[in-house]
């Protein structure tokens, strides 16, 4: 899961990303606005925050970097660009790679011991 933070103004934004199953969601102050699945390389969240100003999100991959990147709109005026690098999306799979094969191994000991 890869998760961007930003305090803009008086909301707190935050979107979070899935690279495994796609998931998407955007959070204003901890409440969800916006959900969906996406599994191409870039997506797009517009929401409306609680001051009534349009704000869109944009999350992409750097092809040059394989940097996620999160820029984030307000009226149509860039306000922000967070990158997280490719070692973030490494360990999160790693992790991943990790307990699956911790569950598969821990299913074969368990049905040869029975």
């Amino acid at each position: 899961m890869v998760t961007f933070k930003y305090d803009l103004n008086q909301d707190v934004i935050e979107l979070q990303a899935s690279n495994w199953c796609g998931l998407e969601q955007v959070f204003v102050n901890g409440k969800m606005v916006s959900r969906k699945l996406n599994f191409g390389q870039n997506s797009e969240h517009n929401i409306q925050l609680n001051d009534g100003n349009p704000c869109r999100f944009q999350l992409l991959i750097d092809p040059t970097s394989e940097q996620m990147v999160c820029r984030i709109y307000k009226r149509n005026n860039l306000i922000t660009s967070i990158k997280q690098g490719k070692e973030n999306l490494l360990q999160s799979r790693k992790l991943v790679q990790n307990l699956t094969l911790f569950l598969t191994l821990s299913g074969l000991i368990f049905l040869l011991l029975n």
